[in-house]
């Protein structure tokens, strides 16, 4: 080791949601923080920047919050960025069927009571109210149990929004996705009504809106933020990390430290003995239109059998996700650009040609998968190792591998710091470390006519 260094108090190693959301909620409490992330940015997997080729800022994926989801408003207003989000003013799911070109749109009333169902108006085209009864099922489902084990696949609903709820929510298939952790997302949105599903998706960006913001809200609380920081190696002493082993160095801990370690499971795995996680993953394609949206369009669409399955409509953008996208990942980027433009096309009433600039970005192991096997295999926030914790989407959660999940760890790894009632530090900032463009490794393509 070139040099250690001797500090104390949290050091919270991965910038990401899990990360960020974990640093504030400390910062907030009064605990000093060092931040440590490989890459020299922010975010993760939720980020935004420039395409140069394609001449305007994206954001790295598509992500729709809903007003139930409590942990990431909650880090969106402790970071001054809650006024950054918009949306319709009610609950309004827009679909359009891409080989009839029928149109609905699911509308939840407010209230937990769900008389929506009653009217025609409010639900899935061509469905009844009984229809939507038979999702209880999902409720007793075994912890063994698909979605499309317990939903009658052959019914019109569970085609056009069983299914594509549940496909987004996991970024699963249904016939591998848990039922049991379908339904728990479920009971906290639809279940709650209208008022825990109303769409959100930021104004700008992703990182105007859950990066940058909370960057400048920890440097207001004198956290210390070092990029460019890979951690190679923990070390231990009985039952507790005794260094964190940086390319640059290492830092010595003390009895008063903790480690909260909000890393990609794939890192994780590789840093601390024996834990165990998910080892399957699903993966997800991208693709950014640069194109001017129509006026007053929704803001997303939910496309049914076509090539897309949600649009989200952005400045100066139209952006398609496809999740659990086996069927995608491996078609060229031309190829996947005509198939989109022509959902999109159908979808925001414009001319199918000329395809316009476009950017395909590729996630192959965007979220591991969510099914009962592998729910098995996530971990705990402890560990065996009394300072050590874990943060990440990846944890046991109760969620999906969502920017809800991702904060929900956070804020659980940072109450649980504070619960061991160590006390605050002042972090010395003299340790300086090696730039590093260590990140999650993705494929873009870009297809400029």
């Amino acid at each position: 080791m070139r040099g250690v260094e001797s500090a104390g108090g949290v050091h919270v190693v991965g910038g990401g949601l899990a990360g960020l959301a974990a640093a504030v909620a400390l910062a907030d409490s009064g605990r000093s923080v060092i931040l440590y992330e490989a890459a020299p940015y922010a975010g993760g997997r939720c980020r935004s920047y420039f395409d140069a080729e394609l001449g305007c800022r994206i954001d790295n994926g598509n992500h729709l919050l809903l007003s139930g989801n409590q942990a990431a408003l909650d880090y969106l207003d402790r970071i001054g960025a809650l006024g950054s989000l918009e949306g319709p003013p009610e609950a309004v799911f827009p679909f359009v069927d891409a080989v009839t070109g029928e149109r609905w749109t699911v509308r939840p009333n407010s209230g937990a009571l769900p008389w929506w169902i009653l009217r025609a108006e409010r639900r899935v085209s061509q469905t009844r109210a009984r229809d939507y009864l038979a999702a209880l099922a999902l409720r007793r489902a075994d912890p063994s149990a698909t979605v499309a084990g317990v939903l009658d696949n052959r019914q019109k609903l569970f085609r056009r929004l069983w299914e594509p709820l549940a496909v987004a929510a996991l970024n699963t298939g249904a016939e591998q996705g848990s039922a049991a952790l379908f339904w728990r997302i479920l009971s906290q949105t639809l279940g709650q009504g209208g008022t825990a599903c109303r769409p959100l998706v930021p104004r700008a960006g992703l990182s105007e809106s859950f990066v940058e913001p909370a960057l400048a809200h920890l440097r207001a609380k004198a956290a210390d933020i070092r990029f460019g920081t890979r951690l190679k190696a923990l070390m231990f002493h009985a039952d507790t990390v005794s260094h964190l082993v940086f390319e640059a160095g290492s830092i010595a801990l003390d009895s008063a430290d903790m480690v909260i370690l909000a890393i990609p499971a794939a890192i994780a795995v590789r840093l601390v003995p024996g834990l165990i996680v998910p080892d399957r993953h699903s993966p997800i394609v991208n693709a950014h239109f640069r194109c001017t949206p129509p006026a007053g369009a929704p803001f997303f669409m939910g496309i049914v059998d076509g090539a897309a399955e949600w649009i989200f409509r952005k400045r100066g953008v139209l952006s398609v996700t496809v999740s659990a996208a086996d069927r995608m990942v491996d078609r060229a980027a031309p190829e996947l650009c005509d198939l989109f433009w022509r959902d999109v096309a159908l979808a925001y009433d414009l001319s199918p040609h000329p395809v316009p600039p476009a950017r395909i970005v590729k996630e192959r192991r965007a979220t591991f998968l969510a099914s009962p096997e592998q729910l098995k295999r996530r971990p705990k926030q402890t560990t065996a190792w009394m300072n050590l914790l874990l943060a990440g989407d990846y944890v046991d959660t109760g969620l999906p591998a969502t920017i809800e999940g991702a904060i929900r760890s956070g804020f659980a790894a940072a109450r649980l710091t504070i619960d061991c009632r160590r006390p605050a530090f002042s972090a010395s900032r003299g340790w300086s470390a090696l730039t590093s463009n260590h990140g999650i490794k993705r494929e873009r393509h870009s297809v400029l006519p």
